[in-house]
């Protein structure tokens, strides 16, 4: 308090001059460098208060915080664009996934540009960019024996002439015989479904009777990190910051042992999945799935931004 108030006496004319960072904003040795980042929107809808109360305006309110500090800062965002979620949009709006994400990408740039949120750059995952980080991290995952094969039963629409995503099937639940349960959730009940768990499935594009069939997935092979991962954690946990529902969550995880998460998908809108047998699918062609490909984002969207991105995502030294 005291030397706020002795600040406020000497007046604006003794403070620090404010930082001017050189475009692109890279890392400065010496300096205190902070990168921040809003969880990445998706492109499906046109943006709302909940929205950016939600994400956007906390991650820019520090922003501006560091900036006020004089701290080396670079604060990113962009909209998350991949997924069941844009094709089932086009579908809606009688559009391509591409004219989709092109046409609420530019809503949102738009809106967050009339609330002033002090981006430096504001960019989107479907870019050259994301294909080769995607694909350049798939293809370390396999080479260090992280990654595995396996079997999975899929709903299939021949009329369609593709495997159905959770979004585009709907039956009966067969838990509480709601009859308008999606592929992967009843919103009547709140449980969890396996499409092929449905009772009287039926195709949301076409209406015809999907039939059941075995196709080929990659999993992240998760119980090989464990050994690795649990003493990470005890260490995370003593030195870092995490909140008591982290901890929870994450020790749930540990507790009752991690399982292999697939992260292909069989659809057209993605990153392509860089395999023989898989990006030249018979039944049908695959692409990572949005929660492997969008968390890649965020280091795209910096290497759209500056081609020397790696100097605040491999840089811990600064």
């Amino acid at each position: 308090i005291t030397a706020a108030a002795d600040a406020w006496a000497r007046g604006a004319a003794a403070l620090p001059k404010p930082w001017q960072p050189q475009k692109p904003v890279l890392p400065v040795e010496g300096m205190r460098n902070v990168l921040i980042t809003s969880a990445l929107p998706y492109v499906n809808n046109v943006p709302h208060l909940g929205n950016i109360i939600g994400c956007v305006l906390s991650a820019d309110t520090f922003a501006r915080y560091c900036r006020l500090r004089n701290w080396n800062t670079l604060y990113i965002c962009g909209t998350d664009e991949y997924g069941t979620a844009t094709e089932t949009k086009a579908v809606e709006e009688g559009l391509t996934p591409q004219e989709i994400c092109d046409k609420y990408n530019a809503i949102h740039a738009d809106i967050y540009r009339w609330f002033d949120i002090s981006f430096d750059y504001f960019g989107r995952t479907t870019t050259p960019h994301q294909t080769t980080i995607a694909q350049d991290i798939f293809q370390r995952l396999l080479a260090r024996g992280f990654l595995l094969q396996d079997t999975v039963e899929q709903l299939r629409c021949e009329g369609c002439q593709q495997f159905l995503a959770d979004r585009f099937v709907e039956g009966t639940c067969p838990f509480c015989s709601y009859e308008e349960a999606r592929g992967d959730q009843c919103d009547k009940c709140g449980k969890l479904i396996n499409a092929v768990e449905l009772k009287n499935p039926q195709c949301k594009l076409c209406r015809g009777v999907p039939v059941v069939r075995p196709t080929q997935h990659l999993f992240l092979d998760l119980p090989k990190l464990e050994e690795r991962l649990e003493p990470w954690l005890e260490q995370s946990w003593a030195t870092g910051d995490w909140t008591a529902n982290a901890r929870y969550i994450t020790r749930s995880w540990i507790r009752d042992g991690l399982k292999p998460r697939c992260i292909t998908r069989d659809l057209k809108w993605g990153t392509p999945v860089p395999l023989d047998g898989f990006r030249d699918k018979a039944l049908s062609p695959q692409v990572f799935y949005v929660w492997f490909d969008a968390p890649i984002g965020y280091l795209s969207i910096t290497a759209n931004y500056t081609d020397r991105w790696e100097r605040w995502w491999k840089n811990p030294q600064q």
